[in-house]
């Protein structure tokens, strides 16, 4: 038999020699791995099936593709799951504060498997901070479970984190802690580790206090929800909890707002694709999801304890695994103000680097055509986010320290975070950091940024795929795209519906010889002048869509979408194919 890698950047076909098949059927997906003891014959390489994972039409597969691709471990040890069955749900201890009567709420997707962290507000009492506020926000208490050393605490940090398909989630815990004792389900009594935030009337954080609770949930709601209801629309939310809890989020929220607005973060436009499945697992629909001003506030609350817990530690000399992001590489840089100055754009030079000048610039390409273009570039010129003990700032968040301390149960480093916090300032009770742990934070850091790595790669391929599968039945369709990448050998076009990435070759394109301009981010013709720049709109036809490879291919329709003069002479060099979604 035969087997066919699914990586679309792989040519090669292998040979399975009879009784090495491992009872794998035509049209089943397999695990396998080259043949050694054949390896110097003539002919096409040698394989053999190490697993058989079922048929590659069914719908999970293309999940499974990208989670034995990537290598991402989805078993957990018997005595990680005992660890996990042993846990019994919380009672107040002497080291734990009761906040049972704080009417705390989550506000999360209305797919959320789990929920890491509830908010409540009040205004401030203190007479010296006349208009402040103070906000309470409620964490997971993951330490109190997964103590350093044990099977769980091992089996968590070789994931580093979840990973959310569209079909499953690999949880970085058990279900028995990631869906149930760890999660804050209202009702329930949950350990949380929790801060609460004062903001002066301008919503600066002026103090904070972190406490080990016990806490009862009011209410699980939605993003959807809890912004119906504070714009009047018909709602689930009960009047009391609008009254009482949400009306009070939202008024801390307007100074918060302010202070992040005189802040400066990097103000990027980044949708989020949503794949919808249907009953039997295939593509029903693909969305963007909505951008709600419910979401804006918990992700400033989250910031701002984020913010709280880095300051805490480093009060407390205490050492710690910062989030960090780098501000943009001089070369990234110039490749960025080359297409800015094509545009009549202009990066200003000579200056501090802030993200507000990024930020000048989208705000003046914004409702122009190319808009989506300079959104992209300004994307591609930031650093990735990583790990690491070495505090060297927050560029996109305009932070000088930041923290990832919000969400203990998918991601490993909120958990070293905790448990920092609970050794240094004393808090009581199990799941405090040690010494071992505290010699090992770079390696620990570095870990956890290669799995995060690793499960971007995971969720983006399996995105593709599913985004294969869904234009399978728009195959010879013509649709309206928009180019999103410009490389020496082709055009990548972002496609509606869906927004999917397709390849249009160059060789494809016409007559003409297309030449590669990467200041002008740009295919130029040379006889012509024909430019197909960035950021363009381009109607293409889908030519073939493979949810194996999670490849789409397509082919340009009519003429192109202007000129350009003819471009200087300058080195080519091949461009970056594919955005890098970048991670705060």
């Amino acid at each position: 038999g035969w087997v066919e890698p699914v990586d679309k950047r792989s040519k090669a076909v292998f040979m399975v020699p009879p009784g090495e098949t491992g009872g794998a059927r035509d049209g089943d997906l397999v695990r396998g791995e080259p043949d050694p003891r054949h390896a110097h014959q003539l002919g096409a390489p040698r394989a053999r099936i190490v697993e058989c994972l079922g048929n590659v039409a069914a719908p999970r597969a293309i999940s499974l593709i990208a989670i034995h691709a990537h290598g991402i471990p989805t078993e957990f040890s018997p005595a990680a799951l005992a660890e996990a069955q042993a846990a019994k749900a919380p009672r107040l201890e002497p080291y734990m504060l009761d906040l049972r009567d704080v009417p705390l709420v989550t506000i999360d997707p209305e797919d959320a498997r789990d929920h890491d962290d509830a908010v409540w507000a009040e205004a401030d009492g203190d007479p010296a901070n006349a208009g402040g506020w103070h906000v309470l926000v409620a964490i997971a208490d993951v330490a109190r479970y997964v103590v350093p050393g044990s099977a769980l605490d091992r089996a968590a940090r070789a994931r580093g984190n979840s990973v959310y398909f569209p079909d499953r989630v690999v949880p970085m815990l058990p279900e028995a802690l990631s869906a149930d004792l760890c999660s804050l389900k209202a009702g329930k009594d949950r350990a949380a580790l929790a801060v609460h935030l004062f903001f002066d009337a301008h919503g600066r954080l002026r103090r904070h206090r972190f406490v080990r609770a016990l806490v009862r949930i009011a209410a699980n709601l939605s993003y959807r929800e809890t912004q119906a209801a504070i714009d009047g629309r018909q709602s689930d939310v009960p009047c009391a909890l609008l009254d009482a809890v949400l009306r009070p989020l939202y008024a801390a929220h307007g100074a918060v707002a302010k202070a992040r607005a005189k802040r400066g973060p990097l103000d990027l436009e980044l949708p989020e694709r949503q794949v919808h499945l249907d009953a039997a697992g295939e593509v029903a629909a693909i969305t963007v999801r909505e951008r709600l001003a419910a979401h804006r506030m918990i992700e400033d609350f989250m910031i701002a304890a984020n913010v709280a817990a880095a300051q805490a530690l480093e009060a407390a000399h205490s050492p710690l695994i910062y989030r960090v992001h780098e501000e943009p590489s001089l070369e990234k840089l110039e490749t960025l103000r080359q297409y800015l100055d094509s545009l009549g754009l202009r990066l200003a030079k000579g200056q501090t680097l802030r993200p507000r000048l990024f930020n000048q610039v989208l705000a003046k390409a914004r409702g122009q055509p190319l808009a989506e273009g300079v959104n992209d570039m300004v994307l591609r010129s930031q650093m990735q986010a990583f790990y690491t003990p070495d505090n060297r700032g927050h560029f996109g968040l305009a932070l000088a320290r930041y923290a990832h301390f919000t969400s203990p149960i998918r991601r490993y480093a909120d958990l070293v975070v905790h448990r920092a916090l609970i050794r240094a300032l004393r808090l009581g009770g199990p799941g405090a950091l040690e010494e071992h742990e505290m010699l090992k934070l770079e390696e620990t850091a570095e870990h956890i940024s290669m799995t995060e790595r690793r499960a971007m790669a995971a969720e983006r391929d399996s995105i593709d795929r599913y985004l294969a599968a869904y234009y399978r039945r728009h195959v010879g369709d013509v649709l309206t795209g928009r180019i999103a990448g410009v490389a020496r050998f082709g055009l990548f076009v972002r496609v509606e519906p869906g927004g999917g990435d397709g390849f249009v070759p160059a060789a494809s394109l016409g007559d003409d010889y297309y030449r590669h301009d990467e200041a002008r981010q740009a295919l130029v013709g040379e006889t012509t002048g024909d430019a197909y720049r960035l950021g363009d709109a381009l109607d293409v036809r889908v030519l073939a869509a493979d949810p194996l490879s999670g490849g789409l291919r397509l082919a340009a329709v009519g003429k192109a979408p202007g000129k350009l003069a003819p471009p200087k002479a300058r080195p080519s060099r091949r461009a970056g194919p594919r955005d890098r979604a970048k991670r705060r």
